[in-house]
């Protein structure tokens, strides 16, 4: 009996404990992964991004994270700070009603847990910004049952405030004993000479997961809050307590008990481009596969074959149209058929090249087996595809089709581009919708932002010579209501941005002519005319080399240009200056691009620009870039140097539908006149990038879709 008892306890202990909740990672009140203020050593999900509001008395902030890689997170961060002690900690203001203030985190994970060890992470806050939270940490977390976690760290500069002792890295050298107060106000510039030095403390917490939704979290921080103690809120106790609710799989809610006196609340919300709210069973299902078991089945019986060139391209027009891909060309010899074609609708060309060659099994005529398909964009050819239609018929419904097919597939450059299909040209489009223009950490606002009617059009008079443009009439909205004037000494080419949103209602975006050609193999060339962006017009020139199965590209960039008026129509103000730049482009792979501008910008200053971005495999697009031109930084004013983060995000992305429409922001800590380079739309690499072997590789994954 006594077993039985015993057997069945053990049962329900086994069934208790695979019931238990795991213990959730969470972002803390600076938006990183962390306990309620202090660090954690845990990594988000690859390509999470999140954004954090937190709020105490007297603080505010607005945190945008992002898990750049497995082990890299950043961090870009927004603060709100009421009165201010400015004779406490480092003298940055001169108000002590109002601060406001920008920073940047990086977190790295060194290693993960294991049965055995924690996880270990070294972070740098505020290695940009002002230096209001300037600090670097060393942490471990051990995850000691399911539903509980322990954390403890080290921390230096404002995360050695409480129980502070000398820095054990002085035993390395004697200059880690000694940390000197940051010298700049103006933030941007990176003092590396005074990381991991001075006193060092320790912090540390537990989180307990309660049910799936509730943790509870304690506690110590080593942050002595002594510059906003007394003024901006009291400061009792190192200890502090929260509570968070998990309120949907992307929200998630906190409440805080801070420093013995104060309350707190934060809202998170986070979510992966890796996971789109709607996915592609909204868009049209891909054509099927038509075997050739007939020619009749295949409608090539009778007279249907005595229609000529001319009635076989109509059919694979039609056969195409249904699924948003046009017909650039078309042509049979033999046993094989060349297709071009204009993918009007899929961000990646991969699908569209898919799509394409399923549609044309239904087409082409039975002794077909070879199909060479090429991509053209604004009239110039990328990459061509040549496939196998056996292996279509072999693959479509196979598990790892994907992979086979584009091991079987052969991409290598186009030989020339055939004579355009009846009817191809002209083209002419248009679209009529809602636009959201936004200004993202405002000095005055973090938030200010209009929604529009834009009517956009398109006209493709011959290959390669198209003309397009946009003009927005606005609904609502207060991006004009920012009356903060520049103080820029350079020429001011950016930092009016508000008083062209006060005066252009409605505006005219852009209206351009533009040519592409390709001179040679591996070449290929733009020519731009009219008003190119919302503050510039002129003409701008382009030259590309990259070849088709290259990671590396190369291009050179002439622009002259004139200010546009206020009301951006179709007046011109006094400045007109010629600028340039010599770029490098690299796929870095697994979606990582990096490229480097150097040359002349706006305001006539001269330098270079640093990029990374991370490309996903449905089309979203987050980045950061940083320039440093000639200008030096007390001319350059607040930032000191131009840098900031852009994300693009597929409207397809959100709304599950199929089209190559894109919702672009870049959000700066600071809009200055420093580094400011002119607005072009189709750039080169944009345009031929994703029609190239590289590109298509890293989606084929969507061949099949």
């Amino acid at each position: 009996m006594k077993r039985q008892v015993v057997s069945i306890a053990a049962i329900l202990l086994c069934g208790t404990a695979l019931a238990e909740p795991a213990i959730q990672t969470g972002y803390n009140t600076y938006g990183t992964a962390g306990l309620i203020e202090m660090p954690t050593a845990n990594a988000m999900p690859d390509g999470e991004l999140a954004y954090t509001f937190s709020y105490s008395r007297n603080t505010k902030r607005h945190t945008l994270t992002f898990q750049i890689a497995p082990r890299l997170s950043g961090s870009f961060r927004y603060a709100l700070l009421y009165d201010q002690d400015p004779n406490s900690g480092p003298d940055l203001n001169t108000s002590t009603d109002f601060r406001f203030d920008r920073s940047f985190t990086l977190q790295y994970l060194i290693s993960e847990e294991t049965d055995k060890w924690p996880a270990f992470a070294v972070g740098l806050n505020d290695f940009l910004g002002t230096g209001v939270y300037r600090s670097e940490y060393l942490v471990a977390s051990k995850t000691i049952t399911p539903q509980f976690r322990v954390t403890g760290g080290i921390g230096w500069g404002r995360l050695a405030g409480v129980g502070g002792f000398d820095n054990p890295l002085g035993h390395v050298a004697d200059r880690f004993k000694t940390r000197d107060e940051r010298i700049s106000n103006r933030g941007g510039e990176v003092e590396a000479s005074q990381i991991f030095r001075g006193d060092a403390a320790f912090f540390g917490g537990v989180e307990y997961q309660v049910t799936d939704k509730l943790k509870l979290t304690a506690e110590y921080s080593s942050d002595r809050y002594e510059l906003e103690d007394g003024a901006t809120f009291d400061y009792v106790s190192p200890f502090n307590f929260g509570v968070s609710y998990q309120a949907r799989k992307n929200i998630n809610l906190k409440a805080h008990y801070l420093y013995g006196a104060e309350v707190g609340v934060q809202l998170t919300f986070a979510l992966n481009p890796k996971n789109p709210p709607n996915y592609s069973g909204l868009e049209k299902a891909p054509p099927a596969v038509v075997p050739r078991r007939s020619a009749a089945a295949l409608g090539w019986s009778g007279g249907a074959a005595a229609g000529g060139p001319g009635a076989l391209q109509q059919r694979a027009a039609t056969a195409l149209g249904p699924y948003g891909i046009g017909l650039h060309g078309l042509e049979v010899s033999g046993t094989q058929a060349r297709i071009e074609i204009d993918n009007r609708s899929y961000l990646t060309q991969a699908q569209a090249i898919g799509r394409s060659a399923r549609a044309m099994t239904g087409v082409l005529p039975p002794q077909v087996e070879t199909m060479v398909i090429v991509p053209v964009r604004n009239g110039i050819a990328g990459a061509q595809v040549t496939l196998r239609r056996s292996d279509l018929e072999a693959l479509e419904f196979e598990l790892d089709g994907a992979w086979d097919s584009y091991a079987r597939a052969g991409i290598a450059s186009a030989p020339g581009q055939l004579a355009p299909a009846p009817g191809r040209y002209p083209f002419f489009d248009y679209k009529i919708g809602p636009y959201f223009a936004t200004s993202l950490f405002d000095p005055d606002n973090p938030f200010r932002a209009d929604l529009g009617i834009e009517t956009s059009a398109r006209y493709e008079a011959l290959p390669g010579l198209v003309f397009q443009g946009a003009v927005r009439k606005k609904l609502v909205g207060n991006l004009n209501e920012s009356t903060r004037p520049s103080t820029s000494v350079l020429q001011r080419v950016r930092s009016e941005s508000n008083i062209y949103e006060k005066h252009g209602d409605p505006a005219l975006t852009h209206l351009t002519g533009s040519y592409y050609f390709k001179p040679a193999d591996d070449l290929y060339g733009r020519v731009t005319a009219g008003y190119l962006e919302k503050h510039f017009g002129g003409v701008s020139t382009e030259l590309l080399w990259k070849p088709v199965d290259s990671r590396l590209a190369a291009g050179i960039e002439v622009n002259y240009v004139k200010q546009r008026a206020f009301d951006q129509r179709f007046g011109f103000r006094d400045y007109e200056v010629a600028t340039g730049h010599a770029s490098v482009y690299y796929d870095l792979g697994n979606g990582y691009q990096a490229q480097v501008d150097a040359g002349r910008y706006l305001a006539g200053d001269w330098g270079a620009t640093l990029s990374l971005d991370r490309t996903f495999k449905n089309g979203w697009s987050i980045g950061a870039f940083a320039t440093l031109t000639d200008v030096p930084f007390d001319e350059f004013g607040e930032g000191s140097f131009d840098k900031g983060i852009r994300i693009s995000i597929p409207i397809g992305w959100v709304n599950g539908q199929r089209t190559r429409d894109t919702y672009a922001t870049v959000i700066r800590p600071v809009t200055r006149d420093g580094g400011a380079r002119v607005h072009v739309n189709d750039r080169l690499y944009e345009t031929v990038r994703d029609t190239h072997q590289p590109a298509l590789a890293e989606t084929w994954g969507r061949f099949w879709r």
